[in-house]
């Protein structure tokens, strides 16, 4: 996971400027991955006390109880509040406590109210001297223009598909599937985490949707699913498809005996037509539409267009 992390423009520019002494006042770095977006702060704040892994410093910043690197909120999961914000700016005040450096490292920092946001602004414009503010986002949209004005901004793009999987080679050994839930991993290692619980169930449970054999059945249960794995899933069996019907094979992340019967089942046309419409069946989820009610319509609308193809065809 750490070496993953430590491939990020954010971490690699921050210990650069450390290791020439250099102490950007302000820095918000952008990461999709919100799940492991602590993990990369810690990590980031390790550079920026040029921390080697295993050293003293290291240790305790990773456990997260370095008194010059304080990290808001105190646990994973929580939310900037106006208390901590208070005590964000009576602590900024006083000395470090070991060297010339203390570091603020806030957390999911779009989850804060405009409120918090706004009482940090004017330390995160121009904090005490020695002291520098990490702000960790997984949603640019959330954060004050002004905010995103006093701060050097990074912002990390999906990982490479090659990166994860050597991540998951390292953090997975003894699991099957790296190489497909890298491949729908869309760049974040959570996704591709989540893709390879229950020993690949979401890859399972996609094609048992292709096939359609009960699709009120599988719409009925459908609020059971993990619904960003189930269509990472999808999309990736239907593009392997895809490959296969279209002699590309050499490009497809499975070509088993599994996935060249479901292929031969659908005509090129309707498999083109299936992809699109489970890009469009995740927009509507995401915009809380149900998503067994969305997969159900998905498979009137690819029988019916498997049917237009054979009527073409005969």
């Amino acid at each position: 996971m750490k070496e993953l992390l430590h491939e990020t423009r954010a971490y690699r520019r921050i210990l650069t400027e450390a290791r020439a002494g250099n102490a950007p006042h302000a820095v918000l770095v952008l990461f999709p991955d919100a799940a492991h977006l602590r993990e990369l702060l810690r990590e980031c704040a390790k550079a920026f006390f040029c921390a080697e892994e295993g050293s003293r410093i290291a240790n305790l910043i990773e456990k997260e109880s370095f008194a010059d690197c304080l990290m808001y909120p105190s646990a994973a999961g929580g939310k900037l509040t106006v208390d901590d914000a208070v005590n964000i700016l009576e602590e900024s005040i006083l000395r470090p406590v070991e060297g010339k450096k203390k570091l603020f490292v806030l957390d999911a920092f779009h989850t804060a109210s405009a409120l918090v946001q706004n009482k940090l602004l004017k330390v995160l414009e121009e904090p005490p001297e020695g002291v520098s503010f990490l702000l960790g986002v997984s949603q640019e949209h959330a954060v004050l223009p002004t905010v995103l004005s006093r701060a050097e901004k990074f912002q990390e793009p999906p990982f490479p598909e090659g990166s994860i999987f050597n991540a998951l080679k390292r953090m997975y050994p003894a699991e099957k599937g790296l190489e497909r839930a890298a491949a729908a991993s869309g760049g974040m290692l959570s996704q591709a985490e989540k893709l390879l619980a229950g020993g690949g169930e979401s890859f399972r449970l996609a094609e048992e949707f292709v096939r359609g054999d009960a699709p009120e059945a599988f719409a009925r249960r459908a609020d059971k699913l993990d619904k960003t794995a189930f269509f990472a899933a999808l999309e990736l069996l239907l593009r392997d498809m895809l490959l296969i019907k279209s002699n590309e094979v050499r490009y497809a992340s499975r070509a088993d005996e599994a996935t060249r019967t479901l292929a031969a089942k659908y005509h090129t046309g309707t498999l083109l037509t299936a992809l699109e419409g489970v890009r469009e069946a995740e927009k509507r989820v995401n915009f809380n539409a149900g998503i067994g009610q969305a997969l159900y319509a998905l498979v009137l609308e690819i029988k019916e267009e498997e049917r237009r193809w054979q009527k073409l065809s005969s």
